[in-house]
């Protein structure tokens, strides 16, 4: 299995007398490490006496031809060789500046000739010696970074936006800390201290392991990994469906990686959607054949590696299908406006997605995938679902930790069941220990619904606005965001939260009373009936009553009470705000609340 494991210095692994690349695949992740990792590496280096060991790398020689250069596939150690690079790119550009002050400087003009041959190679003066992966843009940001900061590579292109990504931080990061100045002024890093480091930096080791083919090097990779930045589940997920189909097809890598991006894609950017994804995905099929392990219930965070492993060395080909095609449903749920969904199936998933019904996809990707479901059929469970998280999440009964489970005993119901029926999940969900009765529901709409759970507050105000604002001329999405991914349309309190009680405020609420209006304050700030939305919620803030009422734009439109909303018509012909108005709308907007949230079998 391991062809070759020696100790070697860096100045050995990048020897600029000898034409050794180490090449990233594609399909590897791209660079993660962060400030954090390079602060140690520096440090590490700087504290440390020469022969610092640094780790291993894995790697697999895939030269064709004996007079051809040695090309290494790195397996693992991309993250240390890259910053390596990138470190011995820094002081390259550290030292050039003091040659610039010692023109005659032999010794340094033979350190720069060693250092710049470590980076390209010295044979063709511009073949990188460690070549990063595609991902994220990490060998154009490198390409770039060598060309246009070292100025020793001709061909390369402009990288837009390079200096916000990690590759081009890290390289700010070492030229920073070597141009360090300590208090007196002076520099830490003078030619002398520089030298020393770059003798440290050539020194240290790193055990080099050659295997023969990939899934050697998987199995090492999985064993040796415990340095640098830990892999997560999806990583390691990754690997070894790669490792386990390269077995069945030697050669395949590629093909099989590019088929691993089109599952990712479906999933999102986010890798706590594609861990949620892979958890639901066992919770919604662990009953059927095939898919049940053995002393394991429930997927957790803290198990995945384990079910996946255990699944993909059943079947790796057949299961890698399975789970391609539920990543496709998934992706009907988590973006709602893909092109199955019909236009009431879109809204009602947004509505979900709103309210924060997500531990309910595991089972609405069984249902979807597994009944072929009319969209009325889909749109009529969505609604309940939502109707269901609305009552959850304003009272936390039941409370989060029972949901993951809640869901996966309705997919066995209904697994059990054999045809698709919602009353099965009715049922189950209008238990009195599932779901908040209408008593303890109003109770909490009477509360101090802003401070106990604003989003959830913000979605019913929403929905209230929507339900009965349809046909006017007024009508906006109140689900936008601004370039920040903020709502743009925010929760404004119309009394005005914070300990400052403007003086017409105390005047109007508590006729001058400034601990009355601080009680009154802590009372009702929060409730239903002193909230309302608007999109110019720092432009209201603390104003007074009448001028939060009557603001207008530069435009001569207004974006104070009388913009149009539904929400605002109780507000915008008042000529004051008082607790008896506060608790006159809360009265009517609960009961509008109460009723278009029963639910019913």
């Amino acid at each position: 299995m391991i062809k070759s494991a020696n100790a070697r210095n860096v100045s050995e692994l990048l020897n600029s007398e000898q034409d050794v690349i180490y090449f990233i695949p594609k399909y590897q992740r791209e660079y993660v490490w962060s400030k954090r990792n390079w602060e140690l590496l520096f440090d590490d280096l700087l504290n440390n006496e020469k022969d610092h060991f640094l780790g291993s790398i894995i790697c697999i020689n895939t030269k064709d031809d004996a007079l051809d250069i040695d090309k290494l596939e790195l397996i693992d150690g991309q993250q240390r060789m890259t910053t390596l690079s990138i470190l011995l790119s820094a002081l390259y550009c550290h030292l050039k500046e003091k040659r610039k002050e010692d023109v005659n400087n032999e010794d340094l003009a033979t350190d720069l000739v060693n250092l710049k041959y470590k980076v390209i190679l010295k044979s063709d003066k511009k073949t990188l010696r460690v070549q990063p992966s595609i991902s994220g843009q990490n060998s154009m940001d490198y390409k770039f970074i060598i060309g246009k900061e070292l100025g020793i590579l001709e061909h390369y292109e402009h990288s837009k936006n390079a200096g916000l990504r990690r590759l081009y931080k890290a390289f700010r990061y070492f030229l920073g800390r070597l141009q360090e100045l300590d208090d007196t002024g002076s520099e830490i890093f003078d030619l002398n201290e520089t030298v020393n480091y770059l003798k440290k930096v050539n020194n240290s080791i790193l055990v080099k392991i050659e295997v023969d083919n990939l899934s050697d090097a998987f199995t090492l990779f999985e064993t040796l990994n415990n340095r640098g930045v830990p892999l997560s589940p999806i990583d390691l997920i990754k690997n070894s469906f790669l490792n386990e189909l390269e077995k069945i097809d030697d050669g395949s890598i590629d093909n099989n990686f590019n088929k691993w991006l089109s599952l990712i894609q479906n999933l999102s950017d986010e890798y706590q959607i594609q861990e949620r994804f892979l958890r639901h995905f066992y919770n919604s099929y662990k009953n059927e054949k095939g898919y049940e392990i053995k002393g394991i219930s429930k997927a957790l965070r803290s198990n995945l590696i384990d079910i996946y492993d255990n699944l993909i060395k059943r079947n790796a080909k057949d299961f890698f299908i399975k789970l391609y095609g539920s990543s496709e449903i998934y992706n009907q749920l988590i973006f709602p406006e893909n092109e199955n969904n019909s236009k009431a199936v879109r809204n009602s998933l947004k509505d979900l997605i709103n309210i924060g019904g997500a531990p309910s996809y595991a089972l609405l990707l069984f249902v979807f995938e597994k009944y072929n479901l009319e969209d009325v059929e889909k749109v009529n469970l969505i609604v309940f679902l939502v109707k269901y998280f609305v009552r959850r999440n304003i009272t936390d009964t039941p409370p989060t930790r029972d949901l993951d489970n809640i869901f996966i005993e309705i997919v066995k119901k209904l697994y059990n069941n054999g045809p698709y029926d919602l009353n099965i999940i009715k049922e189950f969900l209008l238990d009195s220990s599932r779901i908040a009765s209408d008593k303890l529901f109003e109770e909490k709409l009477n509360g101090n619904l802003y401070e106990e759970n604003s989003g959830a507050t913000r979605f019913i105000l929403c929905k209230l606005e929507e339900e009965n604002n349809k046909t006017k001329e007024s009508f906006v999405d109140l689900w936008v965001r601004d370039d920040k991914n903020k709502f743009i349309w925010t929760i404004e309190h119309i009394f005005p939260q914070g300990e400052n009680i403007p003086s017409e405020w105390i005047e109007m609420i508590a006729d001058g009373n400034k601990e009355l209006a601080l009680e009154l304050q802590s009372k009702y700030v929060h409730t239903l009936g002193n909230l309302t939305l608007t999109g110019y919620n720092s432009k209201l803030s603390n104003m007074s009553f009448e001028k939060k009422r009557d603001r207008v734009n530069k435009e001569g439109v207004s974006v104070g009470y009388k913009n149009g909303l539904f929400l605002n018509e109780t507000i915008k012909n008042l000529p004051e705000w008082t607790t008896e108005k506060i608790k006159e709308r809360s009265a009517d907007l609960i009961e509008r609340i109460v009723k278009y949230y029963k639910v019913e079998n």
